[in-house]
């Protein structure tokens, strides 16, 4: 059984109602990474009405940060949901199945939306007692980019947390149970795209060109060869995954001239990222040397690695203990990467997983839903973990 923390606010029946009718409305209704006006809008109109002392818009693009201050000078503390959504076509059968062609919260973003709108409604009754609460709606998580562009938009700095705390669902964990742990919670990863270029030719006299076929071919096996370990046993785990090849054009009459493929890089630190991206380029250019070829490497949804504080966590598992809630390490640390890791430059940072339920799909599968059961279980961790903070802050010598 939970118990209860005199004075502290708890989501009435109607408020649940409300932020689960709000929740499916935003899932009715996805946008991409870097497209989210309209989410962003929405979430403005939800926060108006519990009367935030200030809300920025347009952080790192369509960010939103509502701030709750207490007047009295404490710890500023920053909380974070996700504004995006993913391209793929959800086979789910919800009625609130998303309206928008190839589009779907498949990751349960907006599920984490409207947990910290709960949290909007509690601190618009009761500010915090003391310091000053953000409540950060973040844009293009899906992709990488997002919070690093947050981070260097000029207006964060009057934003910038002393704690900084978030969520994810997590099927595969029983409902309500967490996973948080000390330590890397999600690992490091980038996209590598690589061209190879040299010369089409007509298929009948393919030695007349310069084909990047034997490259490309040597590249695959090469690259995912690098791969070693595992993340929760293996400090040094490496991971390369090939995502998409190219080779030429659709046509029976050119020998192909270019190729192009992409793999992602995934480390569980940024240490091993850098070693990793060294070994997997020296790999592409003695391919292309060798065949005589060009060639051209980008990077994109670029993460950096996602680690948990000591005393963050500490206030998390402090939280769940009063709360009654179980937790452990769980799943931890992830394979999957998380971009919440870039409001750690200072501040106390941790993330946790909330069990979103045991046989359910799993993140990014096309059938997957967020269990509305957990918008008031998160709010009210995420209340509870408020009220740690200043307790910790007490402690501090």
């Amino acid at each position: 059984m939970t118990r209860s923390t005199p004075g502290r606010p708890r989501l009435s029946n109607a408020d649940i109602v409300d932020l689960t009718s709000w929740r499916h409305e935003l899932h009715r209704h996805p946008e991409l990474s870097g497209e989210e006006h309209v989410t962003a809008e929405r979430v403005q109109e939800m926060l108006r009405p519990t009367y935030p002392d200030r809300i920025v818009t347009g952080l790192g693009g369509h960010g939103v940060a509502a701030v709750y201050d207490s007047g009295v000078p404490g710890p500023r503390v920053l909380l974070r949901a996700e504004l995006d959504a993913l391209p793929i076509e959800e086979t789910g059968t919800p009625p609130y199945l998303s309206l928008v062609p190839g589009k779907a919260h498949l990751c349960g973003h907006d599920g984490h939306m409207a947990t910290l709108a709960g949290v909007a409604r509690l601190l618009g009754r009761k500010r915090p007692e003391r310091g000053s609460v953000v409540l950060m709606f973040q844009p293009a998580e899906e992709d990488g980019s997002g919070a690093a562009r947050v981070v260097a938009d000029p207006r964060f700095g009057e934003l910038k947390p002393d704690y900084a705390f978030a969520l994810h669902n997590a099927p595969g964990l029983p409902l309500g149970h967490v996973a948080i742990a000390e330590g890397a919670a999600c690992c490091a990863s980038r996209g590598m795209r690589v061209v190879l270029s040299g010369r089409t030719a007509h298929a009948s006299q393919p030695e007349t060109g310069l084909s990047p076929m034997r490259a490309l071919g040597r590249l695959m096996p090469e690259l995912t060869g690098l791969s070693h370990g595992a993340p929760g046993t293996d400090p040094d785990f490496t991971l390369a995954t090939v995502c998409h090849a190219r080779l030429g054009e659709p046509a029976f009459g050119v020998a192909p001239g270019r190729a192009e493929l992409f793999v992602t890089l995934r480390t569980l630190t940024d240490a091993r990222m850098s070693d990793l991206v060294d070994r997997a380029e020296a790999a592409v250019q003695r391919a292309a040397a060798s065949d005589g070829l060009t060639v051209e490497i980008g990077y994109h949804d670029v993460f950096a690695t996602t680690a948990n504080d000591a005393k963050a966590v500490r206030i998390v598992t402090d939280a769940l203990d009063e709360l009654d809630l179980g937790h452990d390490a769980g799943l931890l640390p992830l394979r999957a990467s998380e971009d919440f890791g870039r409001f750690g430059d200072g501040p106390h940072l941790a993330i946790f997983l909330l069990g979103a339920g045991e046989g359910r799909p799993a993140l990014h599968n096309p059938d997957y839903d967020f269990p509305d059961e957990l918008i008031e279980v998160g709010s009210r961790i995420f209340m509870a973990v408020l009220e740690r903070v200043n307790e910790a802050e007490d402690r501090a010598p």
